[in-house]
Formats: C-alpha cells, sequence, structure tokens
C-alpha cells in the first residue's frame, strides 16, 4: 500500500465518506496489533475476515498482512454451512469480524474479534514478512470441484499488483467504481489491491446494483467487472429516459479503463459496450491461483474474443492444448493438499509450471483465446473436441436468447451430448423453441457443432462472480429437474 507517499490522499470513497491513506494505514496498525496480543508475529496463522466493502474491510485486511497473518476473506453470500467449511479447512484461529455480522461466524473460531474492539487498540510494533511468507488464502470458484484453498505469498500480491497497475497504466488520480465481492481474486487483489499500489482510490459500493454503479460512474476514472455485470449495465441503461441515458453514456465515454474478467465477455455484449463508451473492455484472463497472467492492452490492438498476451513476467505455453503458466504470480500452494498441488504443476525447463486446466489457443501475435475449462467446457463428441464457448457465442447471436450455457451429458453413442440450456429473452419465450434453434444453430456451426437438445430455464446456476456453474447444470439437466 502507498501509504507514505500518498498519506493524505483519499485511499477509500463510501457513501458519505472519504478515507485517507493515513488513516487506513493508522486502522490496520491498530487492528495488527489487537491481533498480536503481543506476540512477535502470526507467522502465517490462519485469520478469517467477514466485513462489509468499505475502509473498515481494507483496515481489517491490511491489519492481518501487517501482524503475519494469512487473511480468509469471507462473504455474506456464502450459506452457513460454506463458511464452516472455509474456516474448517482453513484451520481458522480468530475471525476478525464486523459486529453487524458477528451473529453469522459464531462458534466458528476459538477467538471471535470484532473490527470495531481491533480498532480501539493502540498500534504498536510489527512483523516483517518475508516475499515467501503466505499472506492470503482465497477459495478457488469450485466450479469443477470441491473448493480449494490457493496460498498467495506477499511476493505473489506484490508482483500481481506491480504487473497490472503498469499494464494498466494506473495512476495515484484514477478512482475505481468497486462493485466487486472481496472474497474472490477479482474483487479483491485485481481490483482493489491494484488500486491501492498505484495510490489511487477505490469508490467501493455495498454490492452491485446497475443503477448505483451507473451513477457512480461519472466520479470515476477505472470500472473492473464481470460479463454479468456489463449485461445489466446495458440493460439498465435501455430502460431509463433519454436524458438519463445520455448522462450515463457520458459517464462510460469518460472512463480512462474498463475491464472484464472471471468469465469470458460475450463478443455481442462486448461490442454493445463499445458502441456506448467508445471502447471495448478490456478483457483479460485471471485465476486465484495467479491473478492477471494475459491481458488485452490499454493502448493498440484489442481483440474481442481473445484475453491477450502474458504480462511481463509471466511465461505462458501450451501443451496438448492445456495453458501453463510459470512466474512469481503464481500461488505456491493448496493448503493442506499435497497431491492436488502436486496435480497442478510440472517442473520443466528449470521452472515451476502450473497446469491452468484451460484449453487455449494461440495466434500468430502471441493473442490468447480461451476455448474453456477442459473439464467443463471441452466436449468430446462423436469424436470431434468441441468448445463449448464457441457453441454459445453462436447462439447468443440470436436476439431471443438472454443467456445460454452448452454442457455435454454422457451418451452411449457420440461419448457426450451437446445440450444448450437457454434463457429467453423476456417477451420472446415463443421465439425460443428447440427447434428453432437448432436451425439458427445450423445457419452458424458445423453440423457436428449444433446441439443435439435445447433445454429451455428460467434462470442458469451461478457463483457470486456470475460464473455459470456447469456441474450443477449438468446435474440438473440430467436428472430432468
Amino acid at each position: 500500500m502507498s501509504a507514505l507517499e500518498y498519506r493524505h490522499s483519499a485511499a477509500v470513497q463510501e457513501p458519505g465518506t472519504i478515507v485517507p491513506y493515513s488513516a487506513i494505514v493508522h486502522g490496520a496498525r491498530a487492528c495488527a496489533s489487537a491481533l498480536l496480543e503481543g506476540r512477535d508475529s502470526l507467522a502465517g496463522q490462519r485469520v478469517a475476515l467477514l466485513a462489509s466493502p468499505g475502509a473498515g474491510f481494507v483496515e481489517a485486511f491490511f491489519g492481518i498482512l501487517y501482524a503475519g497473518g494469512c487473511a480468509v476473506v469471507l462473504s455474506t453470500l456464502h450459506p452457513p454451512a460454506e463458511t464452516a467449511f472455509f474456516c474448517s479447512d482453513a484451520q481458522v484461529e480468530t475471525i476478525l469480524v464486523s459486529a453487524s455480522l458477528a451473529e453469522r461466524v459464531a462458534g466458528l473460531g476459538p477467538r471471535i474479534l470484532t473490527t470495531d474492539e481491533a480498532r480501539r487498540h493502540a498500534p504498536g510494533a510489527l512483523p516483517s514478512p518475508r516475499a515467501g511468507d503466505p499472506a492470503l488464502q482465497l477459495y478457488t470458484s469450485g466450479t469443477t470441484g470441491k473448493p480449494k484453498g490457493a496460498v498467495l505469498t506477499h511476493g505473489n500480491l506484490g508482483v500481481q499488483q506491480e504487473l497490472l497497475g503498469e499494464a494498466w497504466e494506473m495512476r495515484p488520480d484514477d478512482v475505481l467504481v468497486h462493485a466487486l465481492p472481496l472474497h474472490h481474486m477479482h474483487g479483491l487483489c485485481i481490483a482493489l489491491l491494484t488500486t491501492l499500489g498505484a495510490g489511487a482510490c477505490a469508490l467501493m459500493l455495498p454490492q452491485f446494483e446497475a443503477r448505483s454503479v451507473w451513477e457512480s460512474l461519472a466520479r470515476g476514472s477505472v470500472l473492473m467487472a464481470v460479463p454479468t455485470m456489463y449485461s445489466k449495465l446495458l440493460a439498465a441503461f435501455e430502460q431509463v429516459d433519454p436524458s438519463t441515458r445520455e448522462r450515463w453514456a457520458q459517464s462510460a465515454r469518460q472512463l480512462r479503463l474498463a475491464t472484464s474478467g472471471s468469465a469470458a465477455l460475450p463478443v455481442s455484449v462486448g461490442e454493445k459496450w463499445r458502441a456506448l463508451a467508445g471502447a471495448y473492455p478490456v478483457e483479460r484472463f485471471g485465476m486465484t491461483e495467479l491473478g492477471v497472467g494475459a491481458t488485452n492492452p490499454i493502448q493498440g490492438d484489442r481483440r474481442p474474443g481473445t484475453v491477450g498476451r502474458p504480462l511481463r513476467t509471466v511465461d505462458l505455453k501450451v501443451v496438448d492444448d492445456e495453458m501453463w503458466i510459470a512466474g512469481p504470480s503464481v500461488f505456491a500452494e493448496y493448503y493442506r493438499r499435497p497431491e492436488a498441488t502436486a496435480e497442478a504443476f510440472v517442473v520443466e525447463d528449470g521452472k515451476r509450471w502450473f497446469r491452468t486446466g484451460d484449453t487455449v489457443a494461440v495466434d500468430p501475435d502471441g493473442y490468447v483465446r480461451i476455448l474453456g475449462r477442459t473439464s467443463v467446457d471441452i466436449l468430446k463428441s462423436g469424436g470431434y473436441k468441441l468448445s463449448a464457448l464457441e457453441i454459445e457465442e453462436a447462439l447468443r447471436e440470436c436476439a431471443a436468447v438472454a443467456e445460454v450455457a452448452v454442457v455435454g451429458l454422457p451418451d452411449e453413442v457420440y461419448g457426450e451430448r451437446v445440450v444448450a440450456c437457454v434463457v429467453a429473452r423476456t417477451g420472446q419465450e415463443a421465439q425460443c423453441s428447440e427447434e428453432s434453434l437448432r436451425a439458427f444453430a445450423r445457419e452458424r456451426l458445423a453440423p457436428y457443432k449444433v446441439p443435439r437438445a435445447v433445454v429451455i430455464m428460467d434462470a442458469l446456476p451461478r457463483n457470486a462472480m456470475g460464473k455459470v456453474l456447469k456441474r450443477e447444470l449438468v446435474r440438473r439437466v440430467g436428472s430432468g429437474s
């Protein structure tokens, strides 16, 4: 955190309050003292954090790191069973929690400390964590299996922050409009820490709500969002009166940077944003285990449907169509999962390569195109290897389709049967029949890529970041529920 250089500058804006870096650091040091209880260091002890977005969250998070602890960030979006799993799996010893949320974590840790109590402590001497010490344990989204705790070191976070600040030309006068969940890599590290690392300001909203984000953009220069957010922003834009629409459009056009990640950005959505804001969102590739690995450029050729090229210190290669990444931003291990850690890495050419599990194609200019998660998005049907994302992109061109996800179901003849799960656009349900959508697909896709079945649904199951939970979708469609 750029505390000394920018101590008088705004670090966090929240409704009715602007908090400078100096106040954030003071609060963080107080939280650290409360956690230490006279000890020299927490020495990597896991400390869970459950707090609402805002300055209090930022102070508590940095307090854990200042004390030498490893932060495990929880969310009010998690059901009680999932919160209990994270605390148990991480062997959490202390839970730092907003007083208003304390009931949610009662009985989940040996020590419950409210952020209000912690901030009342007098700042004291602090340890000096080393680059290799654990700083953050983020849980994978669980879209391809049970969540695993990815351990990121102080060095990992520092490199990630530096690389993104450089690639996206972050600067002290930037204001990030932040409406992402904070328990994910995207909202916490890619958005918040990159902003604070540049000495810039995070305008933190309680949650994503399209109108609130639109109204906040006039005060911002940077927006970081997921594809679902862009879709909702565009839908809200169409529903307001002409004068509000013009005001919002002006706010979008004055943004210096708008990025998209956490899931593939449909090209149709990106092009609609370009028509409105004047620039296609900067799409990038990131993972819990490494932050951002590749990005389209700020200046230069942004190629829709790709995630750009690797960042400066990121080594990337493709082995049997799978993307492998090495470099100082890659995580240390999956906590207490030695077998999973061993499976995730390959030591080759003197480097420790992380097997991302993503099937990709790289064009002659080095731009990476994500074809999908190997385990759920790459379908093997009738001897062909198909990209679910390609089929989804084609079906999104249908005006009657609001959302679509393509999955594979076991099939004795084809190996996997391609099934498209579709949510119809309001008022166009009649145009979303299986027959009409398969005919639409036949005009745009090779015969072997056309879905063999179309299931119309009210909604697609998604996680907090808007990712479709394809394993859950397979379960529902396969069982007929």
